[in-house]
């Protein structure tokens, strides 16, 4: 059985009518999910309740200051942490059962050695340790990486992220952490306008791979093959979270680089080249069939 760790909670972020990271896009994936053929071979788990595991691990990546003032303006009724960023009344439980779903996936993958997918939100990966921004709230992946290294036989982390943007926020977190390995594949120049390929960490652990506007899976197949694979091979990972943006669609409206659902089988099948301990948590994605047929794929790779 494969697991989707979800909860009808994450649905309670809400963003605002014309917002493109809104509930629906869980619905439509949740639906898809139901509806594919290997729907008898999922198993929906529900995010284990915010209690003080959860809370530590958002302290050790996140200040304080940045954590009330999430909090205090979910309390307060809602409001903006930018422009692009609402915080709605539950958006700071919601944000912290997202962690949590998180770190139950880290649990799973570890205790089966196999692959698991996180749907939640909201997104993490452009959260930077002291301001969220990008519809993120916690740095996600981060937070998932940092608790990962506590577990036994857990020495190396690597992350990758598939997202159309460029994860500012989780590389800013991890680039200065000689355990935990970052790569990131990325439109540029686009927002946020980092990612450059001359990044590499405190400790070589950084790889930025900008990719042009109009780049397909042929552009992607010769990376992975040849950088991304040895990227994470040399660097003796235990564990590998996936970033799993789906804006890279043709199809997404906020972005230009042209995937189609179904290449991301192919990117699947590379990151279980590298390791069966794969960790998928949701990032971007807004056009809903491209974002619901990317994560079918996605899963079914992870059955065959």
């Amino acid at each position: 059985m494969f697991p989707i760790i979800y909860s009808d909670e994450f649905l309670q972020h809400k963003t605002g009518r014309f917002h493109p990271e809104k509930p629906e896009r869980l619905i439509a994936i949740a639906s898809a999910l139901k509806s594919a053929n290997f729907a008898h071979q999922l198993e929906w788990k529900t995010p284990t309740p915010v209690d003080e595991r959860v809370i530590n691990s958002v302290n050790q990546v996140h200040t304080a200051a940045h954590i009330n003032t999430i909090e205090h303006l979910a309390l307060g009724g809602g409001g903006y942490l930018d422009p692009d960023t609402p915080v709605s009344p539950a958006s700071y439980d919601v944000a912290l059962l997202a962690v949590s779903a998180w770190l139950d996936g880290v649990d799973i993958v570890l205790s089966t050695n196999n692959p698991a997918f996180v749907l939640a939100r909201p997104p993490g990966h452009h959260a930077e340790k002291s301001q969220g921004m990008g519809f993120c709230l916690f740095s996600n992946a981060a937070v998932a990486a940092n608790y990962a290294l506590k577990k036994p036989g857990v020495n190396k982390v690597g992350i990758l992220d598939w997202d159309v943007h460029h994860g500012n926020g989780t590389q800013a977190i991890v680039e200065n952490n000689p355990q935990i390995a970052y790569c990131s594949l990325h439109q540029f120049p686009f927002y946020p306008g980092t990612g450059s390929a001359t990044e590499r960490g405190e400790h070589k652990n950084i790889l930025n791979l900008p990719l042009l506007a109009g780049s397909t899976i042929s552009v992607y197949q010769p990376l992975f093959e040849q950088v991304i694979i040895p990227f994470f091979t040399n660097f003796q990972i235990d564990l590998l979270i996936v970033s799993a943006g789906y804006d890279a669609n043709a199809a997404d409206p906020l972005a230009n680089i042209d995937l189609q659902p179904n290449d991301y089988k192919t990117l699947t099948n590379y990151c279980l080249q590298i390791t069966r301990r794969v960790l998928f948590g949701l990032e971007g994605g807004y056009n809903l069939e491209a974002l619901s047929q990317s994560v079918v794929a996605t899963v079914e790779q992870c059955l065959a």
